[in-house]
């Protein structure tokens, strides 16, 4: 969510300047492609990025639909074909073997619209749901381009003219809250079909670093890096510097045993212990392992790990099956890490891949997908049956 938030923010600096925006967002692939649906770019009227929707390929070209976008006030769908010869040969240079879809939006400088309410959503770290409709069979069902933004507490955000496709898109979002994978759909109404891309907005991972040391700091600044919020929580006044950990959100400076009254600890946070004393780790595990936290890495060798399960088994705190499958220890991935940069490296790695479901492994050995793709026929058909049952209806 760093590159939503800093496109975010862009739009309302530029709002504030009277600068025209266009915004160009991912919303199509088939086949290959260098970013998913959602990769967004915003271009600024005189054709300042903020932002990327592809690897520097297609930039300069979408940049340059954006100005026309821009001018003419009016929305386009840009198709890129790079399994067609022509289309490398004239410019663009793909090469992924893929189609992708960009739709290019004029932002008026005079109204919000809906990168305000997302900024919002963001800045509360609130997950949500914002679809936009690209593709329209006719401009009764709904004007390409519009949205609709849906809050985990039910505040809905509405351009979206034709009612019925509204409420079809609503009740969809809410599904896409439960499941939290971005999909696809289509609808097909009695007057034509429009196609809609939800997005799910994640708020930012919220990482907790348990230990203050000199190894803590790299581990930091990689997660700020990426946009996680980042709380560091240490006992030591010395440790719990904010001189030290500039970048991070918070810094707690806690005890073990005070962890849960001064730290959140949710089914959305990860954490790592790295405190490099024995008996706070104990402590901490006592209060990691039964919270609902999927994640929780442990800094140090096998042994010490192992010893530290069996002294919690020997205190008779019975750490289940599934407590000790979210414990990743030693943490990190195995990339032959040394310094503490390295250490880090392997550590945000290894979260990353953990959020993904992933394993880590090299994209080499990997014969499916790199991007999993979540089916959408089964609303598809559900939609098209319900226009068939109300057409039939005396």
């Amino acid at each position: 969510m760093k590159e939503l938030r800093a496109i975010a923010e862009a739009f309302e600096q530029a709002r504030s300047n009277g600068t025209a925006t266009a915004l160009a967002t991912v919303v199509n692939i088939r086949g290959s492609a260098y970013r998913r649906p959602g990769a967004r770019m915003l271009i600024t009227e005189d054709g300042q990025p903020t932002g990327t929707i592809s690897g520097g390929c297609l930039e300069r070209d979408v940049i340059l639909r954006a100005q026309r976008v821009i001018e003419r006030g009016e929305a386009t769908l840009a198709t890129y074909d790079s399994t067609d010869e022509r289309e490398i040969d004239f410019g663009v240079g793909l090469g992924c073997g893929g189609v992708v879809q960009i739709l290019i939006e004029p932002l008026p400088a005079s109204e919000p619209g809906h990168l305000s309410m997302v900024n919002e959503f963001l800045r509360r770290r609130e997950r949500g749901v914002l679809a936009t409709v690209w593709q329209a069979s006719s401009p009764e069902i709904a004007r390409r381009g519009s949205h609709l933004l849906l809050g985990s507490d039910g505040e809905v955000w509405n351009d979206i003219g034709n009612p019925q496709l509204a409420a079809w898109i609503q009740e969809d979002a809410w599904e896409t809250t439960r499941t939290r994978q971005s999909v696809a759909q289509s609808y097909q109404l009695a007057v034509g079909q429009a196609e809609v891309f939800l997005e799910v907005l994640q708020p930012p991972v919220p990482l907790v670093v348990f230990g203050g040391g000199h190894d803590a700091i790299p581990l930091v600044q990689f997660a700020c890096e990426l946009g996680w919020h980042v709380t560091v929580v240490d006992g030591r006044s010395a440790a719990a510097s904010r001189t030290q950990f500039s970048r991070a959100d918070e810094v707690v400076l806690c005890r073990p045993e005070r962890v849960l009254d001064r730290v959140p600890l949710t089914g959305d946070t990860v954490a790592v212990v790295m405190t490099h004393n024995y008996r706070n780790d104990l402590e901490l595990l006592k209060v990691l392992l039964p919270s609902p936290i999927p994640y929780v890495g442990l800094l140090g060798s096998r042994t010490r790990s192992t010893r530290l399960l069996q002294e919690l088994d020997d205190d008779d705190i019975n750490v289940t099956i599934a407590q000790r499958s979210k414990l990743h220890a030693p943490i990190g991935l195995d990339i032959g890490a040394e310094t503490c940069e390295e250490i880090a490296l392997a550590i945000v790695a290894e979260i990353r891949a953990a959020l993904a479901g992933h394993t880590g492994g090299s994209l080499k050995d990997r014969w499916a997908p790199i991007h999993e793709r979540a089916p959408s026929e089964q609303v598809r058909r559900a939609r098209m049956m319900a226009v068939v049952e109300s057409a039939s209806c005396p």
